[in-house]
């Protein structure tokens, strides 16, 4: 089969490399998938990059844990899906499990669900890291109810746009941090109930005029940095704070000072520590997903061009540029697929 690989950390254009390898053999507790699409998310190109050696897979590499397909052959212990279902998951591209860049993959089957029956393969794939992560936060770490004041920082961001959803799905009052007026738009329509330019408003600009200054319920970060420190002062007295970047050192005294409790979400332990009830649950998170994408409360934003998996390169330099609006799906045109 033909396979993008990574031989050597690097810039994009330099590292990928199409080879031939064979087609993987599976064990019994996994699918082979056809593989119809991927996505990019940061570890990706994190890892191509040479900023995560620890989680690279040996080289030759094969990244990208997200991936959409066709179920090709079952082990003898899987029984959730048959030959020729249409299938889902984020699989791995980490250390010791190769990911989707290629005609075929195996993936543990408990890591899966069948991809919702109103969305594409393309579309399907953008979901499971990032669909994952948030569900992790808002439904599990947030334990939001009807009515709270939810803040999500990054509200049209890969795990923005659909904590934004999760929470509208929970009836929670959801306002979302933008940088722009497009921006702003994509999130109302998302189903945000108010948005924050944070370039034009302080923290204690908007928390006085959408709480009283009382501040949120619950506060999702899914940024980082400063952000993550603006969401300690956003947050309500006795509040919550889940967050899906606190790679950094920063003053948290507010979390004593307000009582708050804090949460941080990191959804590729199952995958990495091979941690069985972790991934079962990862195909039951995703289960319920393709419920609430049927049901029509949850759509992934994708980005406005579709690359293929020849045009690696430059799929992986436009998301490395930042300023994204929608995740970047990639299409395997391979000719047997």
């Amino acid at each position: 089969m033909k396979a993008i690989v990574l031989n050597s950390f690097g810039e994009a254009d330099k590292a990928f490399k199409t080879i031939e390898l064979p087609t993987p053999k599976i064990n019994d507790e996994e699918v082979l998938i056809k593989v119809k699409a991927t996505s990019i998310n940061p570890i990706d190109y994190k890892i191509r990059g040479g900023h995560l050696p620890h989680l690279a897979p040996s080289f030759p590499a094969i990244l990208h844990g997200d991936v959409s397909g066709i179920v090709e052959k079952t082990g003898a212990n899987v029984t959730a899906f048959q030959v020729g279902d249409y299938v889902y998951g984020c699989i791995g591209g980490v250390i010791g499990i190769d990911g989707a860049l290629a005609e075929y993959t195996k993936a543990d089957y408990r890591l899966l669900s069948k991809i919702p029956k109103n969305l594409d393969f393309a579309a399907a794939a953008a979901i499971p890291l990032v669909g994952i992560t948030a569900y992790e936060a808002i439904f599990q770490r947030a334990n939001i109810q009807p009515g709270q004041k939810v803040l999500i920082y990054g509200g049209v961001g890969g795990v923005g746009h659909l904590g934004l959803q999760f929470a509208k799905a929970l009836k929670a009052e959801v306002y979302a941090t933008v940088s722009n007026e497009q921006e702003a738009a994509i999130a109302k329509e998302l189903g945000a109930n108010y948005t924050i330019d944070y370039k034009k408003e302080t923290v204690e600009d908007f928390v006085n005029k959408h709480t009283d200054g009382k501040g949120f319920d619950v506060v999702f970060d899914t940024i980082g940095n400063q952000h993550l420190k603006n969401s300690f002062e956003a947050a309500k007295r006795k509040g919550t704070i889940v967050t899906t970047v606190s790679l950094d050192t920063i003053d948290i005294s507010l979390i004593h000072e307000k009582a708050l409790t804090f949460h941080t979400v990191y959804m590729i332990i199952p995958i990495l520590y091979n941690d069985e009830a972790g991934k079962r649950e990862h195909g039951q998170i995703l289960r319920h997903i393709t419920e609430l994408v049927e049901q029509g409360e949850v759509k992934p934003l994708i980005y406005g061009v579709k690359f293929t998996f020849e045009q690696i390169a430059e799929a992986h330099q436009r998301a490395e540029n930042g300023g994204l609006i929608g995740k970047i799906v990639m299409i395997n045109s391979s000719d047997n697929n």
